[in-house]
């Protein structure tokens, strides 16, 4: 039996407190994030602005994405490729097709578009902007590959009771620019 990271107990630990909440609770905080989300509009570049489609028990970022595209901003959801996360265009009335680990995604058929704001998932995060993903990567090698084509704005959306008190980052990992929670918004440089 291998031995557990500091990384892996932090993020058990962040995830068993997320999986407490009930889905009504869920639901009213992801209400609460897309509100929070809403007045950053102006800062995602004209998009487009990639989100995803939640699983298990993660928050709900489909009102946020709403909302967005509601003012004008192109939404793009991820599709898990060979090569890491591509982002394809999604509007509302898209079929969505079975991904990899439990994923729902667009068709191919869609356009792949290069988000501008994203919208990050995360299992665990830090008031410096830090946070830890679900441990395979995507997003991290996303990030990196998107902030390197042009300016890249990030938010992480996660409930309260994920965040811990300090994420054990490396120096090659990049900081959020804010994080939103049901009760708060965390603005890591500014």
């Amino acid at each position: 039996m291998t031995e557990k990271s500091p990384k892996d107990l932090l993020r058990a630990e962040a995830l068993a407190r997320r999986g407490k909440l009930t889905l009504p609770e869920r639901a009213q905080f992801s209400a609460l994030i897309a509100e929070r989300v809403l007045p950053f509009a102006d800062q995602m570049g004209g998009g487009p602005v990639g989100g995803f489609w939640p699983i298990r028990t993660e928050l709900d970022p489909r009102p946020a994405l709403a909302q967005l595209a509601d003012r004008g901003l192109l939404a793009a959801l991820p599709v898990v490729s060979p090569s890491g996360l591509i982002f394809r265009a999604w509007n509302r009335s898209d079929v969505l097709i079975e991904g990899p680990f439990g994923l729902s995604e667009p068709a191919a058929t869609s356009p792949e578009v290069s988000p501008r704001a994203l919208l990050v998932p995360l299992a665990a995060f830090d008031r410096r902007g830090h946070r830890i993903g679900y441990g395979a990567g995507y997003y991290d090698r996303a990030i990196a590959r998107l902030s390197a084509i042009g300016p890249l704005f990030t938010i992480g959306v996660a409930f309260s009771v994920q965040e811990i008190e300090r994420v054990p980052d490396e120096p090659h990992d990049r900081a959020l620019d804010v994080i939103v929670t049901e009760r708060e918004t965390i603005l890591i440089n500014g």
